[in-house]
């Protein structure tokens, strides 16, 4: 078996509410999908959903090669870019063609990928997050009572400019979660928006009231002192790691201590995931991939590892025209006995309804804000 060809398609998921955090939201709701189909000379095709970035300079390193070589693939694209490297959005292309070849090998071998993958359970346990900083109190409660009624235990704020806000918040996270249990485990994201001593005094308000389980992207993500400081003088654990690009950027976070519970970007890819996954294990730390909904491949990695702790979810639906194997119960993944990564793609439908839906915008949550990190008063 050998790739022979790739193509690329653009679809959207609307996702029924505004999107974002600190940084920006998306207020339509609705965020343009790019999916990377790879061809093969036996008929066999892999999806892969996150990003189309670089596609044509990658490609090159897997054509007419075997997709079941997939490690060896993987490190192929890396060295394809050796020179320009493989930072930022290009990180994401190679991941999504990581994905498809996964997707390939599993299919070739007729097997589901977490399977294929070695893992013994088909569930992946996970916490609920509604990318929701510009929800107001009323849709926050109804998202998370929504997940509440699938099961789930845990959730994640988007937050980080008012410290009374974001407890009034988290505890409305708390009492919709709390249906479940009586001690939900609440996460705050500030998506890099301050510095140290903000962070410290910011979180320390907040756990003078509330149990916070952790505090994500606290600082900047390659400040591995300012993490280390951060860990020691809080209760909360500091999540970081899912914009790291490269298993070598998480090099300094594990050698100063400075992670509590580590986490990938699910665009990133399978192998990518995996490679973090096992130094995170030999550093007795727990993995927590994020965004699985942008790849959904990844959750079928996130059941293989030892050292999965919980994994972001933070939608039910798909995208337009995609049919993803899985279910959401008992707060998790139930993926599903589908050979392949369980993506399924109807092309017809996708070209008869293109939709602009950008993700990236000039007030958009991938823009950093003014001045983030050099307020002295949160705004």
């Amino acid at each position: 078996m050998k790739i022979t060809g790739y193509r690329i398609l653009r679809t959207y998921r609307d996702w029924g509410r505004p999107v974002g955090d600190v940084n920006g939201f998306i207020g339509s709701g609705v965020t343009e999908v790019p999916i990377v189909v790879l061809e093969t000379d036996v008929g066999l095709t892999g999806v892969g959903l996150g990003s189309d970035s670089g596609i044509e300079s990658l490609f090159p390193a897997i054509e007419g090669e075997d997709p079941r070589s997939v490690n060896a693939l993987y490190d192929r694209m890396l060295a394809q870019v050796f020179k320009s490297g493989h930072s930022g959005a290009l990180f994401g292309g190679i991941g999504t063609l990581d994905a498809a070849i996964w997707d390939l090998k599993a299919k070739a071998a007729d097997e589901p990928l977490w399977r294929l993958l070695g893992a013994n359970d088909r569930f992946v346990p996970g916490y609920a997050s509604g990318l929701d900083i510009a929800l107001d109190d009323e849709a926050l409660a109804a998202f998370y009572k929504s997940m509440s009624e699938r099961g789930f235990t845990a959730g994640k704020l988007k937050g980080g400019r008012d410290v009374d806000t974001d407890i009034r918040r988290l505890r409305i996270i708390a009492d919709e979660l709390g249906r479940n249990t009586s001690r939900p485990a609440l996460m705050l994201d500030s998506n890099e928006s301050w510095n140290l001593k903000q962070a410290v005094r910011y979180v320390s308000a907040i756990e003078e009231q509330l149990d916070l389980t952790w505090i994500e992207e606290p600082l900047r993500r390659w400040d591995a002192a300012g993490h280390a400081r951060l860990s020691s003088s809080i209760k909360a654990a500091v999540a970081t790691g899912e914009n790291l690009t490269g298993l070598e950027q998480f090099t300094p976070l594990f050698d100063q201590g400075a992670v509590d519970v580590v986490q990938t970007g699910a665009v990133w890819g399978i192998t990518h995931f995996l490679r973090v996954a096992y130094a995170a294990h030999s550093h007795h730390l727990p993995m927590s991939p994020v965004g699985l909904t942008a790849n959904p491949a990844v959750g079928h990695a996130a059941a293989s590892i030892p050292n999965h702790l919980s994994a972001e979810v933070q939608d039910m639906g798909a995208p337009f025209g995609v049919t993803i194997a899985e279910e959401y119960a008992d707060g998790g993944i139930v993926l599903s006995d589908v050979a392949g990564s369980g993506i399924s793609v109807d092309e017809n439908a996708i070209a008869e309804n293109q939709r602009n839906a950008p993700w990236i915008t000039t007030d958009g949550p991938h823009v950093r804000s003014n001045r983030a990190g050099l307020r002295l008063v949160a705004e």
